[in-house]
């Protein structure tokens, strides 16, 4: 179990916002072994990968990036490289001006990573921002050190990050990581349709009557195993073969005001 931390504010943290995720897991049957790892523990680590990386400073704003991109893939623009040849006078100019991100110089490396859904997927990948101007370490980072050291083999994400993949897997394989199997499955959406968001409003297992067992049934019921009421149901109800779902439709309103059912988180 992974907690990433690294963009949590102490007031949410004070809050025991991990305290509830950890217990509704448990609660659903979801368990996992040892002690929870957090990414706020792992500082020295991240800035370790950092050390043993080819790496430049970027001053580029947001702006530039778009201006300075091409179009966008999947939300995400390329770097350019902009910051990549400035010489030391220019450095030290800009440096007075604002604190700088920290990329990785990848020269435009290209890289493979096998999916289960999309099969071999191939992609440039653009210097990305491993520390950003604020000091914090960026997700990619984090999250790609956390595997290598804990030697994650199959990872199982959104669709929306399927375009990331080439990017981490390059990088785990410059940390000295062999890169995971990938499955990018369909998304979460709200009840119109559209991408779960926090605007959605949080839904966590008290909001949804606090009964992990109905709750349990229409997430396992949307993935066409039926309504199972324990993990061991549910992976007793699993086919010999892999399966994946294209997305799931959530409607947290109906779900908090009626016990967990099929209509309320369907297959979409």
């Amino acid at each position: 179990m992974r907690v990433e931390d690294l963009d949590m504010d102490r007031v949410r943290a004070a809050d025991g916002v991990e305290a509830r995720q950890l217990a509704d897991l448990r609660a659903l049957g979801l368990l996992w072994d040892g002690a929870p790892v957090r990414q706020s523990e792992r500082l020295d680590a991240y800035r370790d990968a950092v050390a043993s990386l080819p790496t430049y400073e970027c001053f580029c704003t947001r702006r530039e990036i778009a201006e300075a991109a091409s179009a966008p893939h999947d939300g995400y623009r390329a770097y350019a490289g902009t910051c990549r040849d400035l010489t030391d006078a220019q450095r030290d100019a800009r440096r007075a001006e604002r604190a700088p991100a920290i990329r990785v110089d990848a020269r435009g490396a290209r890289f493979t990573v096998l999916d289960e859904h999309a099969g071999e997927v191939t992609g440039v990948v653009d210097d990305f921002v491993l520390v950003r101007g604020d000091g914090q370490f960026a997700y990619n980072l984090a999250a790609v050190v956390d595997d290598v050291d804990a030697g994650v083999t199959h990872i199982t994400r959104g669709a929306d990050l399927l375009s990331s993949a080439p990017r981490q897997a390059w990088l785990t394989s410059r940390l000295g990581g062999v890169p995971a199997t990938y499955a990018h499955i369909g998304l979460v959406t709200n009840a119109r349709g559209e991408r779960l968001a926090k605007r959605d409003g949080a839904v966590t297992m008290r909001d949804l009557g606090g009964y992990p067992a109905d709750v349990l049934a229409a997430l396992s019921d949307s993935l066409g195993l039926g309504p199972c009421r324990s993990t061991e149901e549910a992976l007793a109800a699993m086919p010999g073969d892999q399966r994946f779902f294209s997305g799931v439709r959530f409607d947290g309103a109906a779900l908090a005001q009626e016990p967990a059912t099929a209509s309320t988180i369907s297959t979409t």
